[in-house]
């Protein structure tokens, strides 16, 4: 739901989907590292949802539910330490670069 700024502003819910694929042989590590991931951001001002997942269909993959208050929130929290660390070091895991998809409600 949007939420009221002044002067007639309104700020959206941002909600996102990053999909991470693991090298084979790294699939414990990745998870490891996305439950560190999650468990921290959950904590980071707006988060509304912060969730890993294990594709039940696709084994070594993971995907993320995120969704924050604002856009500034989102901003804030990718600027927070462990997602930084997360960044730098992730890319070993991963047999392709993670992609995001970004959601949006449907009324």
């Amino acid at each position: 739901m949007p939420h009221p700024l002044p002067h007639g502003q309104e700020t959206a819910e941002v909600w996102l989907m990053p999909v991470f694929i693991a090298k084979a042989g790294y699939e414990a590590q990745l998870q490891e590292v996305l439950h560190s991931l999650q468990t921290l951001s959950r904590k980071d001002p707006g988060c509304l949802e912060y969730t890993v997942f294990a594709d039940g269909g696709r084994p070594g993959t993971f995907v993320l539910f995120e969704g924050w208050a604002r856009q500034e929130d989102l901003e804030a929290h990718n600027e927070q330490d462990h997602v930084v660390d997360f960044l730098k070091g992730v890319d070993p895991l991963l047999a392709v670069p993670f992609f995001v998809t970004p959601l949006t409600p449907v009324s």
